[in-house]
């Protein structure tokens, strides 16, 4: 197995206490979230449907499911309201200069 850093986006693509889709060569769609300045990202479908959580409503640290209201931690993936029962991949994200990356597990 490798790790390996990818460039996502930049940061100006993502205001504050909004979320971005972002499809990056040879990974799935993303959902970029920036929290106060703090960058997270995660698969950017549901886990309950086939829904976009990009076009979700983000609240602080909790993404909200466009099609059924489920939610989920940015932070951890952890279901924090159902219909959802399992939880969002979460990518590890660094921010160098002005590039938002992630780190992807092949």
């Amino acid at each position: 197995m490798t790790d390996d850093w990818r460039d996502v986006c930049r940061v100006d693509e993502v205001p504050v206490g909004e979320v971005g889709r972002f499809e990056p060569p040879g990974l799935p769609p993303l959902a970029v979230y920036n929290v106060d300045g703090r960058f997270y990202a995660s698969d950017d479908c549901c886990t309950h449907e086939q829904a976009m959580l990009s076009e979700g409503t983000l609240d602080g640290e909790v993404i909200e499911c466009p099609f059924h209201g489920g939610r989920f931690s940015v932070v951890t993936g952890e279901v924090v309201a159902r219909p959802p029962i399992r939880p969002l991949r979460i990518y590890p994200v660094r921010v160098e200069g002005e590039t938002v990356r992630i780190q992807a597990s092949e």
